[in-house]
């Protein structure tokens, strides 16, 4: 099972690209997470970009999600909306057929951002019929260092919590491809 996981943070130091990486480091035996955190590199959306060959940048987004049986998305919350990088490569996506039927699933690495949550299972819903809200991991890690994220979710509980969420999304992953 290979999932593609995307941050939606453009920050280096990102809580929730840290998150995602700390998730990939503990996926069981036959669950390969790769993580995106270039949504900061991708150019700004127009329709007019859509007419040729796509921009190398979202060219790989886009072969990235064609090669993942599902996307995991973790992002923060930017004035209790969308951030505009994630936004952007949602945009990216919307008339190709790279997001189309596949899988998604949320992780959130804090306690808050709902509002934010809210709008982009909206984006979702509207974007996948696949698009899984039930399936959702939350850990409350914010203002912690990436290397303090990494540690906390190699143990204990937030670990177990990780992998179940990451067995629930692959068996719907595999429940969904036929």
């Amino acid at each position: 099972m290979k999932l593609l996981a995307v941050s939606g943070s453009a920050r280096r130091a990102s809580t929730n690209t840290a998150l995602l990486r700390a998730v990939a480091a503990v996926a069981p035996q036959g669950i390969e997470i790769s993580v995106f955190d270039g949504v900061g590199q991708l150019p700004v959306f127009s329709p007019d970009l859509e007419e040729g060959p796509p921009p190398p940048s979202v060219q790989a987004l886009m072969e990235a999600i064609a090669q993942s049986d599902g996307l995991i998305l973790s992002s923060p919350e930017y004035v209790h909306a969308i951030p505009g990088g994630l936004k952007n490569a949602i945009d990216w996506l919307v008339s190709g057929e790279h997001i189309i039927g596949k899988p998604v699933a949320l992780m959130h690495a804090s306690h808050r951002g709902d509002d934010m949550l809210a709008a982009l299972r909206l984006v979702l819903s509207t974007v996948t019929e696949r698009f899984a809200p039930e399936i959702f991991l939350r850990l409350p890690l914010m203002k912690m260092t990436p290397g303090a994220i990494m540690e906390v979710v190699g143990e204990g509980e937030y670990r177990a919590q990780a992998v179940d969420f990451l067995e629930e999304f692959a068996a719907y992953c595999r429940t969904v491809a036929g």
